[in-house]
């Protein structure tokens, strides 16, 4: 039995938020968030030590891009209060999540709290950055590059250090933690389709 498709959409809908062609054309910026609120990604949280002290935020635009060297990239809004040290770091620590650490998730994406009040679940690495204990994966950077993107900064880093506490068989669905449609969602074997 198949599952019974959506209504497709009038072409006139698509008309309104299709931009004229030229320079300075562009999709507008409510149909670029729904574009993307239907394409789920990974969540992850960055850590940085500046003057500070230490910063936070939560991404879910965490990519790897390169095996040999290892590469990842990511951006950072201009939005948050983290980004200025993060983009003016030499090193950070990616911290990849599983659904067992949707609090950790909640926490980096939260406005005005200290992320660090909970002196128990964190410790700085001997080079000083923070890492936060339990989670499923980190991986201590060195950036390599960075390039400006509208309201934000994408970065790229090389892998340095990884740990992993919380490893995925591979075919397995595991315990992932996704953030889809503006909310987390756990991946597993209900979520297999072959």
């Amino acid at each position: 039995m198949t599952s019974p498709q959506p209504a497709a959409r009038p072409a006139s809908e698509f008309a309104a938020s299709a931009p004229a062609h030229g320079p300075g054309a562009s999709l507008s910026a409510d149909t670029f968030k729904a574009l993307f609120r239907g394409h789920p990604s990974g969540v992850a949280v960055i850590t940085a030590h500046g003057d500070d002290g230490p910063v936070a935020l939560t991404a879910s635009s965490v990519s790897s891009v390169s095996v040999d060297p290892p590469l990842l990239i990511f951006s950072i809004s201009a939005m948050s209060s983290a980004t200025p040290t993060i983009a003016a770091a030499d090193t950070i620590v990616v911290h990849l999540l599983d659904a067992d650490d949707l609090d950790l998730a909640r926490l980096g994406a939260t406005s005005g709290v200290d992320r660090f009040a909970d002196r128990d679940a964190w410790a700085p690495l001997p080079t000083g950055e923070p890492v936060f204990r339990g989670v499923r994966a980190w991986v201590r950077c060195a950036i390599v590059s960075r390039m400006d993107a509208g309201d934000s900064t994408i970065i790229a880093a090389q892998g340095l250090r990884a740990t992993i506490a919380r490893d995925v068989t591979p075919g397995e669905p595991g315990n992932a933690l996704v953030y889809y449609n503006r909310t987390w969602h756990r991946l597993g074997d209900q979520s297999r389709i072959a």
